[in-house]
């Protein structure tokens, strides 16, 4: 998995990752989980050398495999790098999960699997799309420890 976000959002992408690598509920095999905002040296030189609005999508097409998922955050929809970034996703044949907020902005319709939270509050939209996380970790944990 791939995660991506800008500021509260990036944080939340990583902590999907953490939860991934590392475990959520119970003791695990680690799963392969990246997060795109933490990698100082390719974002600034992303931005520096293309664009800002590259720094996701870049990485996408670099570390993303066909089958592999991209879970983008936005509160406000608006994010150029996420939209982007989901674009790049559905060229290289990656799952999308976009976790939106307000009426999903200019990511709406990009994603294979949108989680709208419509509220106009960021926090209580950053707050939601915290629980939705935990669901899906919960969920992921589950269903994956069932396979092995």
């Amino acid at each position: 998995m791939l995660a991506a976000g800008n500021g509260g959002s990036a944080a939340d992408a990583s902590h999907l990752t953490t939860e991934f690598v590392c475990r959520y509920h119970n003791n695990r095999k680690p799963y392969a989980a990246l997060s795109l905002a933490t990698h100082g040296g390719d974002l600034t030189a992303i931005g520096n050398d293309y664009a800002f609005e590259d720094i996701f999508s870049r990485q996408v097409e670099a570390f993303g495999r066909k089958g592999d998922v991209l879970t983008a955050f936005t509160t406000s929809g608006q994010s150029e790098n996420i939209r982007r970034a989901l674009i790049a996703a559905k060229k290289s044949g990656l799952t999308s999960i976009a976790f939106l907020g307000k009426d999903g902005g200019r990511c709406a319709g990009l994603a294979d699997i949108e989680l709208v939270v419509s509220g106009t509050i960021t926090a209580r939209i950053q707050e939601a799309h915290k629980l939705l996380l935990h669901t899906i970790c919960e969920m992921v944990e589950i269903k994956l420890q069932m396979a092995e």
